[in-house]
């Protein structure tokens, strides 16, 4: 769907966009995409659809428009323009597409750990609805790996702030950050460090019962694991072993 369709003397130049019908608008919103101009592009892409609403290329100009805002970077644009064009088209053909730009929309957004997960978050939810919903698309493979890493950034940040509590001897408030990684993260591989994490702070607190039973896990999953090592030192160390 994106192959371009060149007009005749329009490439590079300034033309005048009022005086086209919807498929030179639609043809002349290719030739911006394909020379980079991508704001252009989606502006382009959105006449068609405004001024020719009824015509046979303004519901892939919906899309058409949202993918050059994504190759912008402008992903507020996009994804406003995708939530028009699931809503008005969701038995389109290009439906599946239209999910699994909105999620890279939000995908593309993940920083490091250090900052914010809010579009980890919604990346994750974003592949979610898509595989949920076209789970045999083209897409649901790619949307499955991703999905990976999105889980991995929230872990991430979740141990991170655990780490900030533990230092700080918060202990109850960074059990709560382990044991959310532990409960919900387990497939990211933060979660060998969680469950040590779960056995250190149990222990401090005086609970060698529930540090028993994290280390029993950890070392029931991995029992080769520098993790699973430390923690039975520390287990065993209270046990007087």
């Amino acid at each position: 769907m994106f192959a371009v369709f060149l007009l005749t003397g329009c490439a590079g130049n300034d033309v005048d966009l009022n005086s086209m019908g919807a498929e030179e608008l639609y043809n002349q919103a290719h030739v911006y995409l394909e020379e980079t101009r991508y704001k252009k592009s989606a502006e382009t892409f959105e006449k068609v659809e405004l001024e020719y609403p009824y015509s046979r290329w303004a519901t892939d100009a919906k899309i058409m428009a949202a993918y050059a805002y994504y190759k912008n970077e402008d992903y507020d644009d996009a994804i406003m323009a995708l939530d028009r064009f699931i809503r008005f088209h969701p038995g389109n053909a290009n439906a599946a597409y239209a999910y699994y730009l909105k999620a890279m929309c939000y995908y593309e957004q993940i920083s490091d750990v250090n900052r914010g997960q809010g579009e980890a978050r919604r990346a994750l939810e974003a592949f979610a609805q898509l595989t949920a919903r076209f789970p045999n698309s083209k897409y649901a493979a790619d949307a499955r790996q991703k999905m990976l890493l999105a889980r991995d950034n929230l872990a991430g940040k979740e141990m991170e702030v655990g780490r900030y509590y533990l230092n700080r001897k918060n202990y109850l408030s960074a059990l709560n950050r382990f044991s959310a990684v532990v409960a919900d993260y387990s497939r990211t591989g933060y979660i060998e460090e969680a469950l040590y994490r779960q056995a250190e702070i149990y222990t401090i607190l005086g609970l060698p019962q529930e540090a028993a039973a994290a280390y029993q896990v950890l070392s029931y999953n991995y029992p080769q694991s520098d993790w699973t090592a430390k923690a039975a030192k520390i287990v065993n160390r209270k046990k007087g072993k």
